[in-house]
C-alpha cells in the first residue's frame, strides 16, 4: 500500500515517470487482494496456515508485474486504439480483482459474525470483528476512490493516494490501539470457557457466594474445578472485569436493594455494606461509587426523599 501511495504521488505531482513504476503500482493491487483474504482467515481461523496452492493466487500479480518490466514508454505515445483497449481492459480487470477479494474477506468476516451471533463472545473475540470491520470499510474507500477516478475521471486522481495515505495512517492507529498485533485467529480456538462462564455465574448467584465476604478467586477455583489462573482469565474474556470487580458487582447490587428497602430503611450504611458481603465500609464506598458514581448515602437520600 505504501508503494501505492509513492507511485500514485509521483505520477501526480512529477513529470516523464516511466510506465515500469506505473504498471508496477497497479500490479500490486493483485497482491493486496489475497494478502488481505489470508490475513482475514488468518485472524478468524485457529493456527491458519496457507494452503499447497496459494501460490496460484499471487500469479496474475506475478505475470502483470513481470510484463510492467517490458513495458515501453513509445507505446503510450501512440494512439492506436488496440493499445488503449488492452491498457483500459487490464486496469479495469486490476480493479475487479481488487473488489472481488475485498468481497470474499467479507464473506469470511460475515460467516464469523452469524456463527457467534448467538453465543457469548470472548473480549479477544470482539475486538478482532471490530477491528476486520473497520479494515474492510477501509479498504472499501480507497477502491471506490480510486475506480471513480477511471471513470472519466469522476474525481481527482490524488483522491486516491489521499485516501490510501488517511487509511494506512487510521488504521495503524486503531491496530496499535486495539492491540490487535499481539492476537489471532486462535482467539476462535473451541473450548468450553464459556460452558465453564455460565456455571460459574449459576453458582455464584443461585448460591449467593457474593454474600460470603471471604469468596475469593481461589476457592470459586476449586469449586468449578479450574486453577485460579483459568478461572482469572475466563472472567475477563466473559465479564470484562478482574474478579473483585466481578464480585463487588454482585454485592453493589444487593446493597442497592437493601438501601431502596422501605423495611430496611433504618439500617446503618455500615450494617448494608457488611450484609452484601463487604469486608470492611471502606471497600464498600469505593466499589459502590464505582459502580454507580455516588456514594450509598447519596444513593438512599435519592431513593425516599426526591
Amino acid at each position: 500500500m505504501a508503494f501505492r501511495i509513492g507511485k500514485s504521488v509521483m505520477l501526480n505531482f512529477g513529470t516523464n515517470l516511466k510506465p515500469i513504476f506505473i504498471f508496477a503500482g497497479l500490479a500490486f493491487l493483485l497482491l493486496i487482494g489475497p494478502l488481505l483474504r489470508w490475513y482475514v482467515l488468518a485472524m478468524t481461523k485457529p493456527s491458519y496456515k496457507l494452503s499447497k496452492n496459494f501460490f496460484l493466487e499471487i500469479i496474475p500479480f506475478l505475470v502483470v508485474f513481470i510484463l510492467s518490466l517490458f513495458i515501453r514508454e513509445k507505446w503510450f505515445d501512440t494512439k492506436n486504439e488496440i493499445i488503449i483497449v488492452l491498457f483500459g481492459g487490464v486496469l479495469i480487470g486490476i480493479y475487479i480483482h481488487f473488489a472481488f477479494y475485498i468481497f470474499m474477506s467479507w464473506r469470511i468476516l460475515k460467516n464469523i459474525k452469524k456463527e457467534y451471533k448467538n453465543s457469548e463472545q470472548t473480549k479477544s473475540q470482539k475486538v478482532i470483528i471490530y477491528w476486520l470491520g473497520i479494515l474492510l470499510i477501509g479498504f472499501a474507500i480507497i477502491w471506490v476512490s480510486y475506480f471513480f477516478n477511471i471513470i472519466e475521471n469522476t474525481v481527482p486522481y490524488i483522491t486516491g493516494p489521499i485516501m490510501y495515505a488517511i487509511a494506512v495512517y487510521f488504521l495503524s492507529f486503531k491496530a496499535f490501539q486495539l492491540k490487535v498485533t499481539d492476537i489471532d485467529g486462535n482467539a476462535f480456538v473451541k473450548n468450553d470457557d464459556s460452558a465453564v462462564f455460565s456455571k460459574m455465574v449459576k453458582l455464584i448467584v443461585e448460591n449467593k457466594l457474593y454474600l460470603e465476604p471471604y469468596t475469593s478467586l481461589s476457592s470459586v477455583s476449586k469449586l468449578i474445578g479450574k486453577s485460579t489462573q483459568k478461572v482469572s482469565e475466563i472472567i475477563n474474556q466473559y465479564a470484562k472485569q478482574n474478579f473483585n470487580d466481578f464480585i463487588n458487582c454482585y454485592r453493589v447490587q444487593e446493597a442497592k436493594k437493601m438501601l431502596s428497602d422501605e423495611d430496611k430503611k433504618k439500617y446503618t450504611i455500615s450494617s448494608v455494606a457488611f450484609d452484601s458481603g463487604f469486608s470492611s465500609l471502606s471497600s464498600f464506598n469505593s466499589a459502590f461509587k464505582k459502580f454507580e458514581g455516588q456514594t450509598p448515602s447519596s444513593y438512599r437520600k435519592k431513593v425516599f426523599f426526591e
